[in-house]
């Protein structure tokens, strides 16, 4: 079912636009031959022009798809090769239709977000992967990006999946790429995580799951972006720091965004800080904002290419980088897409910088690379080489502190090397009313096939804004870096307070958050709810909690349950629901109801005994503000990391609370099957490196 290929097709077209259809037939395989032993089949045609193949390798519940082509060449005449978009057109049949789909298309260059739709001729251009709903499986297909070509679905003839393979640049006579990569499975994330998995083992691309988050985005954070836009300048980045000591806003790392670049006409002219906004460059005003140790670090923003438009000819920059410079045959000049020449281009800069006290990059206009050195070099050549240079130099200067940014389509995700922090969405637009909807739409559709090979950042988002407790919401169950860019005397402390810790640690969850199944296929927009899920620690060794926060984009009032079971990879067992937001605790598969806008975090604790323990309810994933957890006697223990407050769910009646072993009963509030009581600073030292604070329960 869903895996077997009925038909297939071949449209090649060649750079005169001369095109060629070709009708493969199926090839008998040999039994006991390579094909057969490889669960595969093979489609083949030839003319006096071209020999062509398609072949696909199967493995249990994975199919994998590729192409061979070869044009014929002239030995000195002129030779008619492939032209350099959409050269090779995929038409494939198969026996199964899904019923439902949601398509993972390029909206622009750098960003993808869902299409709902019920046809394969419903396919937006450029879609890179698709989530698929049979009557009785899940699947997934994963277009691939290979050495020169990269795959994209679109809309077609009817019945068929249309693939479009595109080099953007024109001339090969012969082509061996990988095509796509298909799952089934018994859930619609597990047939994600499948393809993403042979994805990977085609391209040679490391998984989310071997490599490091890195330890700088594990604290809060601020960008200068919406603060500034490229106003920047060392007095305003000085003056929010200053205001954020003032509100005791425990923000751990400073962004300066677009703006403290030397550019004009969107080149670079001058590898050093603009003069005018930043007059003794970065090392005085770094080493002032790091001085009592309250910020951790400071990194900056550039484009991939140096600046948007690359290096100004005969500048500074231009000078000093020459030799590892490239001239393409669009008249752009900018790094070598070279790793060794590249290297050294992003290596330079770089060190100078690391010298003035800038601790990371955060690197935009990634996907941009087709448009770079379109008729020049092949897209997927070209981002290879780039990403192995930029992060080899952001390995060796700046301890391998990347945040890749514009960069989902498919040729970027599958170049780097190690790096482990990827943006998963268009820019947060705070003056944009529907902006948050879009925002979170793509970012969480994104999700189960860009979180497989990285973690996911959200982007930043203001405090002080309509739309702030949601953003906040989300950021708390994302499992990725949360930062924020309000502008100077408008940042909002109790906003990012649920977030983190005193000392600024963010409660961060386990994996980047996936959508619930039962939201895949559905446009959020259209009707009903939206629901953002994740796992994390909850004290107990051998136990995971599971977080739904769930938002109303419909319009109207909706109604909607929330289970473990929406949460991918929760284990089986007994749930209680905790109502974050009205402190109330429900049975496993609750229903509820949200009013148009509305949001609400879900809390889904493992029982110890017959206790589902909140931890501190003061934060969004409160439970993850557990050291421990175990049962005892008659009760339960719980190790707290730092004060605030303290809940627990149980029907039973409380005997005795003890917080590091003083009996604290008389403060106990109950509400229904909630009891908390405020652990205050002395029960767990000063603010300073936090302390373990014991609260114990006996039940009568």
């Amino acid at each position: 079912m869903g895996l077997t290929i009925l038909e297939v097709r071949l449209n090649i077209t060649r750079r005169s636009g001369k095109q060629e259809c070709l009708e493969l037939q199926k090839q008998e395989v040999p039994a006991g031959g390579k094909q057969e032993a490889a669960g595969g089949e093979s489609w083949r045609a030839e003319s006096e022009t071209v020999r062509a193949e398609f072949y696909t390798e199967r493995k249990e519940k994975l199919l994998t798809g590729g192409v061979r082509l070869n044009l014929k060449a002239e030995a000195f005449r002129e030779n008619d090769g492939l032209c350099s978009r959409e050269s090779v057109r995929i038409e494939v049949r198969f026996s199964d239709r899904p019923a439902r789909m949601t398509a993972m298309y390029l909206h622009r260059d750098w960003w993808t977000r869902p299409a709902f739709i019920r046809s394969w001729e419903e396919m937006p251009e450029r879609t890179q992967c698709i989530y698929l709903d049979y009557e009785s499986a899940f699947g997934c297909i994963f277009l691939m990006a290979g050495e020169k070509f990269k795959t994209c679905a679109r809309g077609g003839r009817e019945g068929y999946l249309t693939l479009g393979m595109t080099a953007y640049r024109g001339g090969q006579m012969t082509l061996e790429e990988p095509v796509f990569v298909m799952a089934l499975e018994g859930s619609a994330l597990g047939a994600a995580e499948a393809a993403c998995a042979g994805a990977a083992a085609l391209a040679g691309c490391p998984k989310r799951s071997e490599k490091t988050y890195p330890e700088m985005f594990s604290w809060l954070g601020w960008c200068s972006w919406d603060a500034f836009y490229k106003e920047i300048s060392e007095q305003r980045v000085c003056e929010k720091a200053q205001e954020l000591r003032e509100k005791d806003v425990p923000i751990r790392w400073l962004l300066m965004d677009d703006g403290w670049l030397s550019e004009r006409e969107n080149r670079l002219y001058d590898l050093k800080p603009e003069k005018d906004k930043f007059p003794d460059g970065f090392a005085d005003m770094t080493a002032r904002l790091k001085a009592d140790g309250r910020i951790l670090g400071v990194g900056v923003w550039h484009a991939l290419g140096g600046y948007w438009g690359g290096i100004e000819p005969d500048s500074r920059a231009w000078q000093a980088q020459r030799d590892v410079l490239y001239k393409t045959v669009g008249g752009k000049i900018l790094p070598c897409p070279d790793m060794g020449k590249g290297y050294v281009f992003y290596g330079r800069w770089y060190e100078q910088l690391r010298a003035q006290g800038i601790d990371f990059v955060k690197v935009d206009g990634q996907s941009a690379v087709k448009n770079y050195f379109d008729e020049d070099t092949a897209v997927c050549e070209a981002a290879r080489e780039l990403h192995r240079a930029l992060e080899g130099a952001a390995g060796c200067y700046m301890g391998g502190n990347l945040i890749n940014c514009m960069g989902m389509a498919m040729e970027n995700i599958l170049a780097r090397p190690g790096s482990a922090l990827s943006r998963g969405s268009d820019d947060f637009v705070p003056d944009n009313p529907k902006g948050f909807a879009e925002h979170l739409v793509q970012n969480i559709y994104n999700a189960p096939y860009h979180s497989f090979f990285y973690y996911c950042d959200w982007d930043m988002f203001w405090t002080d804004h309509a739309d702030a407790g949601k953003h906040a919401a989300l950021r708390a169950v994302s499992g990725g870096p949360v930062y924020c860019s309000d502008r100077c005397g408008e940042t909002v402390p109790e906003v990012l307070r649920p977030l983190a810790y005193r000392d600024g640690r963010i409660l961060r969850m386990e994996r980047p958050a996936l959508p619930a199944q039962d939201c895949l296929f559905e446009d959020p927009l259209a009707g009903g709810v939206v629901k953002v899920t994740n796992l994390g620690g909850c004290g107990m060794p051998d136990r995971k909690a599971g977080a739904v926060a769930v938002f109303n984009l419909s319009g109207q009032k909706q109604k909607f349950r929330v289970c473990s079971s929406d949460v991918y990879g929760l284990p089986a067992g007994s749930y209680r629901c905790y109502d974050w937001r009205s402190n109330t605790c429900h049975g496993d598969n609750a229903e509820f109801e949200l009013e148009a806008d509305g949001y609400g975090v879900y809390l889904l604790l493992p029982l110890c005994g017959d206790t589902a323990v909140v931890g501190l309810a003061d934060k969004y994933m409160s439970m993850l503000a557990l050291e421990s957890v175990r049962q005892l006697g008659n009760g339960f223990l719980a190790c707290v990391r730092e004060p605030g407050s303290f809940v627990f769910c149980t029907d039973r009646k409380v005997r005795r609370l003890t917080v590091n072993g003083t009996d604290r009963l008389e403060e106990m509030q109950r509400q229904g099957d909630c009891c908390r009581i405020n652990l205050e600073r002395e029960d767990c030292g000063h603010s300073g490196a936090p302390q373990q604070t014991i609260v114990c329960a006996e039940y009568a």
